[in-house]
C-alpha cells in the first residue's frame, strides 16, 4: 500500500477489468480435458492430425532420443539433426530453397520483420494482418503504412509515395478471422514494380491450400528471391513451432540477426519429430488438404443457407458475424453447453471490431459432426436476424 495516497500501485487493473466485463470482452482459460467431451470447431488442427497415433509417436519417440527439451538456442545447443532433417524436407515441400525454425509463429514473425526492415524501411501493411505482424513491425521502428483490406491499388500507391528508400509490403496469406485470401500474385507484381520485398505470413495457409504446400506455391511464388514465408507448426502440422521460408541469404541473416531466434530457447525436440511426421503424412495423403477446404465450404453453405451470416471460406476458415461481443459470447457458450466449441473473436482479436463466431473445418470431420454442429450452431442463436 502506498504510505502517501492510501491506494494500491495496480487498482488500475480493477477499473480496466470491469470496463472489459461491461463490454463483454473478458477473457477465460478454459483447460480442456484429456479426453474431447465437445465436437471440436474451435482449434487450429485444420487436418486432425494433433492426435493422430503417428503423430503423437513421433513426439514420444523424439523426446526419448533428444531429450524433453532443445536445452539451449539454436545457436548454442538447441539444434539437432531431427531440426535441421524438418528445415530440409519443409523447404523442400513448400517450394523454397530453404527454411528456419523458431519456438513459435509469433517469434518467427517478429525476428523476420524486425530483421528484414529498420528505420530506413517503410512497411505497408495490411489492416487485417495478424498481431504478430503489426508487433514485429513496432519492434522494427520502421515507418509503417496500414492499407485498407486485400486493396491492391492502394499497396501500389503506398509503394509508389514510399519516404524510405527500401520496402516491404507485408500480408497474411489467410487471414485468420474470415479466411480469406490475400492477392498474392498481383501483390507480388506491386513489389517488383517498386523493388520492394513481400513478407507472407502463411499460417493458416500451410497444409491447407493446393496439396499443402501453402499460398506462395500456389499462386506461383514459392522459391522467388524476394519472397519470404512465414509460418506455423501448430496447425495443420498438429504440433509447436514456427518456421521460415526463403533464399539461403535470407536464412544466413535471419541466424546472424533475429533475435527472437538468436535469444530464444530452441524449439523442444518431441515437437519437431511431430511436425516433421505430420509433414510427411501430408504429403502421402494429398487429398487432406483438399478435403478440410470442402467441409468449410460445406459448413458455410448450411449457415448461409438458413440465415446467417457466414464469410465464404477460400481455406478452411469460416466465420459467422454477432451483433454484439456480449451476444458473441453467449452464443459460443450455448453452442459449448450444447457439446460443439466454437471460437469466439472479438475486439481487439478482430480488426473491424464486428464479433464473431469462428469455425475450423478439419479434414476428418464426419457428415454427420458436420450436421450436428450447423444444428447446434443454428439452435443455440442467441439473437435474431443476424
Amino acid at each position: 500500500m502506498s504510505l502517501s495516497t492510501g491506494t494500491h500501485t495496480f487498482d488500475w487493473l480493477d477499473t480496466r477489468s470491469a470496463a472489459r466485463a461491461k463490454a463483454g470482452l473478458s477473457r477465460t482459460l478454459r483447460p480442456r480435458p484429456e479426453v474431447a467431451t465437445v465436437l471440436d470447431l474451435a482449434s487450429n488442427d485444420y487436418l486432425g492430425l494433433t492426435r493422430d497415433p503417428r503423430v503423437t509417436k513421433a513426439a514420444a519417440d523424439a523426446a526419448l532420443q533428444w531429450g524433453a527439451g532443445a536445452t539451449g538456442s539454436r545457436l548454442v545447443t538447441g539444434t539437432t539433426e531431427l531440426h535441421a532433417e524438418l528445415e530440409a524436407e519443409l523447404a523442400e515441400f513448400c517450394g523454397f530453397p530453404a527454411a528456419l525454425v523458431f519456438s513459435t509463429g509469433y517469434a518467427a514473425n517478429l525476428g523476420v520483420i524486425a530483421a528484414l526492415s529498420g528505420p530506413g524501411t517503410v512497411l505497408i501493411t495490411d489492416e487485417h494482418n495478424h498481431a504478430s505482424l503489426i508487433d514485429g513491425g513496432r519492434l522494427s521502428r520502421a515507418e509503417t503504412v496500414v492499407v485498407p483490406h486485400r486493396d491492391v491499388a492502394a499497396f501500389r500507391d503506398a509503394l509508389a509515395n514510399r519516404t524510405r528508400k527500401r520496402a516491404l509490403v507485408v500480408t497474411d496469406s489467410v487471414f485468420s478471422v474470415d479466411g480469406d485470401l490475400a492477392p498474392l500474385a498481383e501483390l507480388a507484381e506491386a513489389c517488383r514494380d517498386h523493388g520492394a520485398g513481400l513478407v507472407v505470413d502463411d499460417a493458416h495457409g500451410l497444409g491447407v491450400l493446393g496439396a499443402g504446400g501453402g499460398a506462395a506455391l500456389t499462386a506461383g511464388l514459392a522459391g522467388e528471391p524476394d519472397v519470404v514465408v512465414t509460418t506455423t507448426l501448430s496447425k495443420s502440422l498438429g504440433a509447436q513451432g514456427g518456421a521460415v521460408l526463403a533464399s539461403e541469404r535470407v536464412i544466413a541473416h535471419l541466424i546472424d540477426t533475429a533475435r527472437s531466434f538468436i535469444f530464444d530457447t530452441g524449439l523442444a525436440p518431441s515437437a519437431v519429430g511431430a511436425a516433421l511426421t505430420a509433414l510427411r503424412i501430408i504429403r502421402a495423403e494429398p487429398a487432406l488438404p483438399g478435403r478440410a477446404r470442402a467441409v468449410a465450404r460445406e459448413l458455410a453453405q448450411r449457415l448461409a443457407d438458413a440465415g446467417l451470416s457466414a464469410s465464404t471460406p477460400e481455406a478452411a476458415v469460416v466465420s459467422v458475424r454477432a451483433p454484439s461481443p456480449a451476444e458473441a459470447l453467449e452464443w459460443s457458450l450455448r453452442c459449448r453447453a450444447e457439446g460443439v466449441a466454437v471460437g469466439c473473436f472479438r475486439p481487439p482479436s478482430v480488426p473491424d471490431r464486428v464479433s464473431r463466431l469462428r469455425l475450423t473445418a478439419r479434414a476428418d470431420l464426419t457428415p454427420s459432426e458436420i450436421s450436428t454442429a450447423v444444428e447446434v450452431i443454428l439452435g443455440s442463436n442467441p439473437a435474431s436476424g443476424i
